[in-house]
């Protein structure tokens, strides 16, 4: 599907993000057990900030803040991209990469999709939230890309300001007290506040009530609502073990939850999902997923739980030229497919790397590298293969892609609605809305609102940011 309008001509800088408090994802110790490697909650883990030059400073990260354990804002944070509709066998994802003239095809700039780096999951995410145009050295593998176009990631929720737990808690208490429950209070919270803050408000509801702050909420809610309120409510590393573990739980597996999480991830996110995994449901995530899956599909999905991806962020182009004239070899150059080799280089580059390969390619076999996937693989693999790739080309475009598909025709898949809305809500949802609405000609919330109703309704729209 080529986009319109695309790729976008940049967003404006972000700067001071993540907004102090943000920076850790995880809740309070004992809240969740996780293992002893975890960093503890609020501040602990960060080093006396170096720079500050003050005497008795210690204790606060340096200016920017240092990278949250879930890696921040080019990352993508657990929850993931959204179950995998697949975009229909012949369709690319967007316009191909600048370089061939293809008869049909809208020829942007040779310009990175979606502003550059800053879709790619990187180490660890950049202090200050604000991406680099430039790769290190100084040297932009686009030489014809505009230098400013700095932008980070950004979502529609940011931790609230005078935020106080026991208050936040004390509303929730009497919203659940008596006869009906008072929706609105709990919307206004729950939708205002990071997960980092939920986290401590479930920590203060128990500390002032002797009560389990999920079990009342479950207790009064129920359907879409009850789902979407608990994702909001589960850390974010605990959200992702959970979908995995749901997603491969009785009878049947769905593909499309283990694509979406395990395929979009950063290697220091994965680990900790595994990690969490084993801690929480006493289970292996790989002799699950072996016992699950099978064939090539199986294969793609153990390389991609060892969360071993390189995250170099410099580009080869000689090597981009290699593994583009590889994958032409292994798939459309040959009879039969050489499905390892694929495995192989999708699963151990960079982001930035495998967008390179993919201009590479399509300079090379005058063919989009999405559009040869689709013809030499079916299935699950060419699902997840090409959800590789399209979250090198433009994490943003592809997360719109799924909420579309989500939403469109007879019915809803609320389950992958919930996932993205609350899983991008403070990474890129902003961005995600940009795109939707290039892509669709409608916004987001439009057609959240024509699909749902009620108070699920409201705490979506809430969440979205309409």
């Amino acid at each position: 599907m080529s986009y319109p309008g695309y790729p976008p001509t940049g967003y404006p800088p972000f700067p001071g993000y993540p907004p102090t408090g943000q920076e850790s994802s995880f809740p309070p110790p004992g809240q969740y057990p996780y293992p002893s490697g975890f960093p503890p909650m609020g501040g602990g883990a960060y080093p006396p900030a170096p720079s500050s030059g003050y005497p008795g400073a210690g204790g606060y990260p340096a200016p920017g803040g240092y990278p949250a354990p879930g890696g921040y804002p080019g990352a993508p944070q657990p929850g993931g991209a959204p179950s995998y509709p697949g975009v229909l066998p012949g369709q690319g994802f967007g316009a191909p990469p600048g370089g061939a003239g293809f008869p049909g095809y809208p020829q942007p700039p040779t310009q990175s999709y979606g502003g550059g780096p800053a879709q790619v999951p990187l180490p660890g995410g950049f202090p200050g939230g604000a991406m680099p145009s430039q790769y290190p050295g100084g040297q932009s593998p686009y030489p014809s890309q505009p230098a400013p176009m700095t932008q980070g990631t950004h979502g529609t929720i940011r931790p609230a300001a005078n935020f106080d737990a026991m208050r936040d808690a004390e509303v929730l208490r009497k919203a659940m007290k008596g006869f009906g429950t008072d929706e609105q209070a709990i919307i206004d919270v729950v939708a205002n506040r990071s997960n980092d803050q939920r986290q401590k408000i479930k920590a203060a509801f128990k500390t002032m009530y002797g009560k389990d702050l999920i079990k009342d909420l479950k207790s009064e809610l129920s359907g879409n609502m009850e789902e979407l309120i608990l994702a909001l409510f589960m850390p974010s590393t605990y959200y992702d073990a959970w979908s995995l573990r749901n997603a491969m739980k009785g009878a049947g597996t769905q593909e499309r939850v283990l694509i979406e999480i395990l395929c979009t991830r950063t290697n220091q996110e994965i680990r900790e999902i595994v990690r969490c995994y084993q801690s929480e449901f006493g289970r292996d995530l790989e002799k699950d997923i072996r016992s699950d899956t099978s064939g090539h599909f199986e294969r793609l999905l153990v390389s991609m739980c060892q969360g071993n991806r390189d995250e170099n962020q410099n580009v080869n182009h000689q090597l981009a030229q290699e593994d583009a004239q590889r994958l032409y070899q292994a798939g459309e150059g040959r009879l039969g497919t050489d499905e390892s080799c694929f495995n192989m280089i999708l699963a151990t580059r960079s982001f930035p790397q495998l967008k390179a390969t993919m201009e590479a390619y399509s300079r090379m076999a005058n063919r989009d590298l999405l559009n040869s996937v689709s013809r030499e693989f079916s299935g699950n693999v060419e699902s997840g293969l090409k959800t590789i790739l399209q979250c090198a080309l433009n994490r943003p475009a592809f997360f719109a892609e799924r909420l579309y598909y989500s939403m469109k025709g007879a019915g809803t898949d609320d389950s992958t609605l919930v996932r993205i809305v609350v899983t991008r809500s403070e990474i890129d949802l902003v961005q995600i809305k940009q795109m939707f609405s290039q892509m669709y000609q409608k916004t987001l919330g439009t057609m959240i609102a024509s699909d749902t109703s009620g108070d699920y309704r409201k705490l979506l729209l809430a969440i979205v940011g309409q």
